[in-house]
């Protein structure tokens, strides 16, 4: 067989070999990121970057060994960068629930901007460190933090979501709020203190 035609019969190989990985994986894996992924459309372009990633290490000629677990940790990783990518809500536009069940915008229990500079000040103040705390969070206490008091989503929904334990769900929430707490008091101490 000469040189041309054994890098067709090579190329011919692979793209059957990849065809039958996609048509024996696909389910699984589709399966796999809709149950982290809420939104339809982003689990399926998340299925097709794996699977053109797939695509791109066969024709760099770079060996998988487990091809299985290789296609669900690009999955994983994936999601994470999906998940990096949408920000939280602003403060301003978000809502929490106070002692008596009633809904209350964030911005309600800021400073009024029309109270003068001094409250504006106080104001942008606050917001920015809500969010500084807020984005000190690792990853996984930051979406169930943010999935549970400013989208309103339940543990339970998000355990679903995400295949983690309701109780897993609980404690990220409650060292998020821990440290959010922690880190807010300084400030509350400087405004009133101060």
């Amino acid at each position: 067989m000469n040189e041309p035609s054994s890098i067709a019969w090579n190329m011919t190989e692979q793209d059957r070999r990849i065809s039958e990985i996609v048509a024996e994986q696909r389910a699984r894996l589709r399966h796999f990121i809709r149950r982290r992924v809420p939104d339809p459309l982003d689990a399926e372009d998340i299925l097709q970057d794996v699977f053109y990633k797939l695509v791109e290490v066969n024709r760099m000629l770079m060996p998988i060994e487990h091809v299985t677990g290789w296609l669900f940790r690009v999955a994983r990783n994936r999601i994470t960068d999906l998940f990096r990518k949408k920000k939280p809500e602003s403060f301003v536009d978000a809502t929490v629930e106070d002692e008596s069940g009633e809904l209350l915008q964030v911005e309600d229990l800021l400073p009024s901007p029309e109270a003068g500079p001094e409250a504006v000040y106080i104001r942008n103040l606050l917001l920015e460190e809500l969010e500084l705390a807020l984005e000190e969070l690792p990853d996984e206490q930051r979406e169930v933090f943010v999935g549970h008091e400013l989208e309103g989503r339940s543990f339970k929904e998000m355990a679903e979501e995400t295949g983690l334990r309701v109780n897993t769900l609980l404690s990220r929430k409650r060292y998020a709020v821990l440290h959010l707490r922690e880190r807010l008091q300084s400030i509350y101490d400087e405004l009133v203190k101060g």
